[in-house]
C-alpha cells in the first residue's frame, strides 16, 4: 500500500469534491474528505487535481479542508460472514451501522465491513508440505446452514504449504502459511480483499448451455436463461420489475443470491428486508437469507454510492462463484444506476451523450453484465463456478428507446419485455410474448428434449406460434367481429386464451402457484396443446365448435396450476383420458 496523500480541498459541487496537490494519487483511490473523514474515490485526475465522488451527504464542506489519500482502490472484503448481511453501496453493514448510529446513517460513520471479533471452525484440507496455487482450497468453514465456504488461496500466492491450522479463528487470524519459489513466507488469513472495478480472474470461460430453473413459466418455458447468462426486465413504471426479480432470486437454482436494490425506493428496499427472512428455502426449509446478501442502496441515499453498488454487489458474486458455486446477481434497477453516472458525469463536465447520459454508458453496462459466465475456477482442482446477473431496466414511460435500454439489449441475450397494458389487465408477469426473446432457446430447447421430454421443443415453437396467430386473428376480430371467423381460427382464440390465462399467468402471492417444477411446466403445456391438436382434428371430422368449447376438461385444464407437486402426474393422466374421452363424444357418430 502507498504512502497516505494529502491535498486540499478547492471546490465543491454536489457529492464532487475537487482538491489540489493530489499529484501522487491514482485513478480510483479511495480517500477521506475533510475532519469528517467522509469517504470518497479519485475519478479524475489533471496534474496535482483530483476530481473525488463522495460517498455521503458533502453539505457543510468547504474549500480548504483536508482530503487524503488511502493509497488503494475501493475494495470489498471478502471472508466468512457475509452471507445473510445487508449492505450499503460500498459495503457498509446497515445493521451495524443502526446499532451504531440509529435508523440514518451518520456522516463519517466508519464501520467495518465484516466482524473481526467473531470465530468461525475452521477445518483444514490440505497437508504441511503440499504445493498450492492461487484458487486452491485451503480449508472450509461452514457459514451457514446452506453455505459451505472454501477458505482459497489468495490470487498472486503459490508455494509449499509450511503451515496449517484447525479450530476456530477470526478472519484476520493467521490459518495457514504457504513459502513461495523465493522462500518468502505468506501468511494466509480467511479474508481477502479485491477493487470492486476489476473482474476477478479464473482459468478460462466457458460456453453456458444448462437453463437456470426459476420456477416461473413464462421464463422457464418460453425465454428461458442459462446459468451464467445474462438477461434484462425492462418495464415501466407499474409493470412488476421487482416483484419478477423477487420471484428470480427466491426460486432460482443458484446456491447464492446477490440482490442489488440500485436507487430503488424506500418502500419496495423495506419489503426485500422484511420478506427475505421470512421465506424459506425451497430445497432446505431454512430461511432463504441463509444463502442471501442484500445491498441496499435506496433512492435517498448519496448518488456516488449508487454507482459503486452494483460493482461491489457483483464482486461479492464473484468471490463465491470461484468457490465453484452458482450465484445469481439480481440488479434493480440498472437506469438509477445509469442516471447516478449521468449526474456524475455532469458535474466532471463530460461531453454528453444522448439524452444526457455519458458516451462511456455502453461500456460500462458491459463491464458489468460480462463478469457474469460460467468458468473453470483457479486453482489445480477441476470446478466451475456459475454467475448469472439479471438487471432490470425503467425506462422512462416505458420507451424502449431509451438509451438505457437500447444499450443493455445490445449485451443481454434474454429479453424479458414487461407491457404495462398486460399489467393494467391484472396479468402477471406482464411479460409480453410478442416482443420478448432469448438467444439461448435453441441450446435450452435441445437440453429440455435430453433431459425433461422429447417433444418439449415442438411443444413450446408450437406454442408460441399458436400465441402469434391470436395476436393477428385479433386485428381481425377488432375490424369485423368474431363471427367472420372460421371454426378452426376460433378454436385458435380459445387455446390461445388457454395459454395466456391458465399457463401464462402465474400468481407469484400463490402458496402452490409461485413455484412451477419442470415437470409440471411439461404437462400444463401439453394438455393445453393437446387440447388443441386433438380439438382441431375433430373439427376437421365435423364435430361441433359450440359442444368442443364446452367439454368438461377444460375446467380442469384451467385448474391444474392449483395442483400441489405431488398430484400432478396422477391428474396428468385422468385429464388426458377424459379429454379425450370427451372429444370423441362430440365426433358426429360413425366417424
Amino acid at each position: 500500500m502507498k504512502s497516505a496523500i494529502q491535498g486540499r480541498i478547492v471546490k465543491v459541487s454536489g457529492p464532487l469534491v475537487i482538491a489540489e496537490g493530489m499529484r501522487d494519487a491514482e485513478m480510483f483511490d479511495v480517500v477521506r474528505v475533510s475532519d469528517k473523514k467522509l469517504i470518497g474515490e479519485i475519478i479524475e485526475m489533471h496534474g496535482d487535481r483530483a476530481s473525488i465522488q463522495v460517498y455521503e451527504e458533502t453539505a457543510g464542506l468547504g474549500p480548504g479542508e483536508i482530503v487524503v489519500s488511502e493509497g488503494a482502490p475501493l475494495s470489498v472484503e471478502l471472508a466468512p460472514g457475509l452471507i445473510s448481511q445487508i449492505f450499503d453501496g460500498i459495503q457498509r453493514p446497515l445493521e451495524r451501522i443502526k446499532a451504531l448510529a440509529g435508523n440514518s446513517i451518520a456522516r463519517g460513520v466508519d464501520v467495518q465491513a465484516l466482524d473481526r471479533t467473531k470465530s468461525w471452525e475452521f477445518k483444514a484440507l490440505v497437508q504441511v508440505g503440499t504445493e498450492v496455487e492461487a484458487g486452491d482450497i485451503l480449508g472450509t468453514v461452514q457459514e451457514t446452514e446452506l453455505v459451505l465456504h472454501k477458505v482459497m488461496v489468495p490470487v498472486g500466492v503459490s508455494g509449499i504449504v509450511k503451515e496449517i491450522k484447525n479450530g476456530d479463528f477470526t478472519i484476520v487470524d493467521t490459518v495457514a502459511v504457504i513459502e513461495d519459489a523465493a522462500g518468502q513466507a505468506h501468511d494466509v488469513i480467511m479474508m481477502q480483499k479485491w477493487p470492486v472495478r476489476r473482474g476477478r480472474p479464473y482459468r478460462e470461460k466457458m460456453a453456458p448451455d444448462e437453463p437456470l430453473m426459476t420456477g416461473q413459466r413464462s421464463i422457464d418455458t418460453f425465454f428461458p436463461v442459462v446459468r451464467g447468462g445474462t438477461a434484462t426486465i425492462p418495464g415501466p413504471f407499474g409493470s412488476g420489475k421487482t416483484v419478477v426479480q423477487h420471484q428470480l432470486a427466491k426460486w432460482a437454482a443458484a446456491d447464492i443470491v446477490v440482490y442489488i436494490g440500485c436507487g430503488e425506493r424506500g418502500n419496495e428496499m423495506t419489503d426485500v428486508l422484511r420478506e427475505f427472512p421470512e421465506l424459506l428455502d425451497a430445497k432446505s426449509g431454512q430461511s432463504l437469507m441463509k444463502r442471501t446478501i442484500l445491498i441496499a442502496n435506496t433512492s435517498d441515499m448519496p448518488v456516488a454510492a449508487r454507482e459503486a453498488s452494483i460493482y461491489t454487489g457483483i464482486t461479492i458474486a464473484e468471490y463465491f462463484r470461484d468457490m465453484g458455486l452458482s450465484v445469481a446477481v439480481m440488479a434493480d434497477s440498472t437506469s438509477r444506476w445509469a442516471e447516478a453516472l449521468r449526474e456524475m458525469s455532469g458535474r466532471l463536465e463530460e461531453m454528453p451523450g444522448e439524452e444526457g447520459y455519458p458516451a462511456y454508458l455502453g461500456s460500462r453496462l458491459a463491464n458489468f453484465y460480462e463478469r457474469a459466465g460460467a468458468v473453470y475456477c483457479l486453482g489445480k482442482e477441476k470446478r466451475i463456478g456459475v454467475l448469472t446477473a439479471v438487471g432490470a431496466v425503467s425506462p422512462p414511460g416505458g420507451d424502449l428507446s431509451d438509451p438505457v435500454a437500447q444499450s443493455t439489449l445490445r449485451i443481454v441475450k434474454v429479453f424479458w419485455g414487461l407491457d404495462s397494458a398486460l399489467a393494467y389487465k391484472r396479468h402477471f408477469p406482464a411479460i409480453n410474448w410478442m416482443n420478448s426473446y432469448s438467444l439461448y432457446a435453441d441450446k435450452v430447447g435441445q437440453w429440455m428434449d435430453r433431459n425433461v421430454a422429447p417433444d418439449w421443443s415442438r411443444l413450446r415453437d408450437d406454442a408460441l406460434k399458436l400465441l402469434q396467430e391470436e395476436a393477428e386473428l385479433e386485428e381481425i376480430v377488432r375490424l369485423v367481429g368474431q363471427d367472420a371467423l372460421s371454426y378452426s381460427d376460433r378454436l385458435k382464440l380459445e387455446s390461445a386464451r388457454s395459454l395466456r390465462e391458465d399457463f401464462l399467468q402465474q400468481d407469484s402471492f400463490d402458496e402452490i402457484d409461485t413455484y412451477c417444477s419442470l415437470n409440471k411446466q411439461y404437462k400444463m403445456l401439453s394438455i393445453i396443446m393437446k387440447y388443441y391438436y386433438v380439438g382441431s382434428a375433430a373439427l376437421g371430422n365435423n364435430a361441433s365448435y359450440n359442444e368442443l368449447v364446452k367439454i368438461p376438461a377444460r375446467y380442469e385444464i384451467s385448474r391444474f396450476k392449483s395442483l400441489p407437486e405431488d398430484q400432478v402426474d396422477e391428474r396428468f393422466e385422468r385429464i388426458n383420458r377424459e379429454l379425450e374421452e370427451q372429444i370423441n363424444a362430440v365426433m358426429p357418430q360413425g366417424v
